[in-house]
C-alpha cells in the first residue's frame, strides 16, 4: 500500500523538487500540491491524501491554522509538519494543532519517506531536536497532583521508550534493537497501556515525568 501525499509549500521550486524526489519512492503516491493553507485544506477534500507534508509559514492561510481546520475538518487526514524553523512557538502550536509529526527541511530523503509511512499509520514522529524541546519543556512544568502509579515497564520497553523520546520511528527502533518492526509495534502499545497515555509523544513525556530516563 502506498501512501497518498499532498506537498503544501508556497514555494513552488521547493515543492516542484519534493515532489520529483518522492515520486521515485515506491511507498509514495503525490496526488498534490498546495500553495497555501487555505488551497490545502479544499485540495485534502477532493483528494483525500493519508498524509499533508505542511509547511508552516504561508500566506493566505498558515500551516498551524490549516492543520486544526484540517483536524476538525478532514480527521482521516494526518499532517506531517515539514518547516525550516524548530522554535518553540511553531513546534508547540503545530503539534496543538494537531499535527503528528514534525520535521526540519533538512531532513534525508529516506528519513522522510520513513516519516511518512509512519505518519500514515498514525505515529508521531518529531526530529530529535523537537523531541528533545518536548522532554525539556515538560521538565520545566511545576508538579503536578500525582497520577495513579502505573505498571513498571520492562527493561526492552525501557529501551524503546527512550527511543521515542528521540523522536526515532518504529522501523528506526526495529534496526537499533535488532527487532522485527511488528515487536516494536506491539512493544510501543504496551508501553502506551502501561503509561497510561494516547500516543508516543505523551509517552516520552510521561516517561520523562516519572524519571525512567
Amino acid at each position: 500500500m502506498t501512501v497518498r501525499v499532498l506537498i503544501v509549500d508556497d514555494q513552488a521550486l521547493f515543492r516542484e523538487a519534493l515532489a520529483t524526489l518522492l515520486e521515485v519512492q515506491p511507498e509514495i503516491d503525490v496526488v498534490g500540491e498546495a500553495a497555501n493553507g487555505e488551497e490545502a485544506v479544499r485540495l485534502c477534500a477532493e483528494l483525500r491524501p493519508d498524509v499533508a507534508l505542511m509547511d508552516l509559514r504561508m500566506p493566505v492561510l498558515d500551516g498551524i491554522a490549516a492543520t486544526a481546520r484540517l483536524r476538525a475538518e478532514q480527521p482521516g487526514v494526518r499532517v506531517l509538519a515539514l518547516t525550516t524553523f524548530d522554535d518553540d512557538e511553531d513546534v508547540f502550536a503545530a503539534l496543538r494543532a494537531g499535527a503528528v509529526g514534525y520535521l526540519l527541511k533538512d531532513v534525508s530523503s529516506t528519513r522522510l519517506v520513513e516519516a511518512l509511512v509512519a505518519a500514515q499509520r498514525g505515529e508521531s514522529v518529531l526530529q530529535p531536536s523537537v523531541a528533545a524541546k518536548l522532554v525539556a519543556h515538560v521538565a520545566r512544568l511545576p508538579a503536578e497532583t500525582p497520577r495513579p502509579s502505573v505498571t513498571p515497564l520492562s527493561d526492552r520497553e525501557l529501551e524503546v521508550v527512550r527511543l521515542l523520546a528521540d523522536g526515532r520511528s518504529n522501523r528506526e527502533i526495529a534496526k537499533t534493537l535488532f527487532l522485527a518492526e511488528g515487536t516494536v509495534k506491539n512493544l510501543v502499545t504496551s508501553v502506551l497501556s502501561k503509561l497510561q497515555v494516547r500516543d508516543r509523544t505523551q509517552a516520552a513525556l510521561r516517561a520523562k515525568e516519572l524519571g525512567l530516563f
